[in-house]
């Protein structure tokens, strides 16, 4: 037994995951991409016991609805499959990575830039997880199939998690046949395994809490704060060493996110709203996390229109991305922008964040259309 599979029994045991015949089926293609890593690490050992050369590392590709287990999966995994070098990062974050890569390979002017960029990646992971793969553009469309191909052939295993199908990523896309033969490679070269399961476990720990908190103050904070925990399973008692991070912005810029942990980020109104903010900064989070957690929303007006503005901004970027949103704010969304100017107009954003508590909101994928 593979330390993938000693610590998915351990959740099992411990009430933290419920049996799921789905989990049950990725969590045995784990276990084996873990021995399968430990033979290519003792090739010699393998031969001897098995009398047959030790197995390439085949990756996996899992797949299914929100809260079902992919990313607790995937870290699971990740964390306990023992090879050097190995890589976790978002999807998003490391096409925006790519394309950099692959504008500095063409000012060189040396030729097709992918063979090199390939080569890079592989240097740098020999098993690289992908977690929320979805392709939105055909830019990232027209490169993928060739740079998973030469990455699969230099011997880089590749672990995904994904809301959808390989079928149906990149569906009704423009010039999608360009993209087929990824969709192709990956069904041929990856075990695709669905995570459908009974259990939104992501719902589940939000347990019917409420999503918008009214007024703000210590008593919402503290409301968040538990909902924080719950969501990513922290140590309560970690609270002062919750991690941060900096993800990248378009155009080279990056922005910090002062907690940021398996999907969710915290920020105050004030940092993300009352600070000179783009559309670029609202969509690099709304597709890096599928729950943002914001504190100490004022009431909205003429007085303080800029912010206004960026907080509309930014509550587009999360709808269209089906983020999660929980919140403290002065007042309800119906009150939170009363009257004068802009008024009428605000209203389109309180109509979303209605829908945003909603249970049929609440129950959709992250980036699902």
């Amino acid at each position: 037994m593979s330390a993938v599979l000693q610590r998915y029994e351990a959740l099992l045991a411990a009430g933290e995951l419920r049996a799921d015949p789905d989990q049950r089926q990725a969590i045995a293609l784990l276990d084996r991409l873990a021995h399968e890593f430990q033979a290519e690490r003792k090739p010699g050992l393998w031969s001897r016991l098995t009398g047959k050369a030790a197995p390439k590392p085949r990756g996996i590709y899992m797949w299914g609805g929100v809260g079902r287990g992919k990313s607790m999966l995937m870290d699971l995994a990740f964390e306990t499959i023992e090879v050097i070098p190995k890589r976790r990062v978002h999807f998003h974050e490391f096409m925006l990575e790519v394309h950099e890569r692959l504008r500095a390979e063409r000012a060189k002017e040396s030729g097709d830039p992918i063979p090199p960029v390939a080569r890079n990646i592989a240097a740098e992971a020999r098993l690289l997880a992908f977690d929320e793969m979805v392709i939105n553009n055909s830019a990232d469309a027209m490169i993928l199939s060739r740079l998973f191909s030469q990455l699969l052939d230099i011997g880089v295993t590749v672990l995904i998690t994904s809301n959808r199908p390989p079928g149906d990523l990149y569906l009704g896309g423009l010039n999608r046949e360009l993209f087929l033969p990824f969709i192709e490679l990956v069904n041929r070269e990856l075990d695709v395994v669905p995570l459908n399961g009974p259990t939104d476990y992501r719902l589940e720990r939000l347990g019917g809490m409420p999503t918008w908190y009214v007024p703000n103050g210590p008593e919402a904070t503290r409301a968040l704060s538990q909902a924080f925990f719950r969501l990513t399973d922290y140590a309560v008692e970690n609270r002062d060493r919750v991690p941060s991070e900096d993800i990248p912005v378009q155009g080279g810029r990056t922005l910090h996110v002062p907690k940021s942990l398996k999907g969710v980020a915290v920020f105050s109104f004030k940092r993300l709203c009352g600070e000179p903010r783009g559309a670029p900064d609202y969509l690099a989070i709304a597709r890096r996390y599928h729950t943002v957690i914001l504190v100490g929303i004022p009431k909205l007006g003429p007085e303080n229109r800029n912010e206004a503005a960026r907080f509309v901004t930014l509550i587009d970027a999360l709808y269209e991305h089906k983020v999660k949103l929980l919140a403290s704010a002065d007042a309800v969304p119906a009150e939170l922008y009363p009257e004068g100017h802009g008024a009428f107009e605000f209203q389109r954003t309180v109509s979303r964040l209605m829908e945003m508590q909603s249970e049929a909101y609440l129950a959709s994928g992250h980036g699902a259309d």
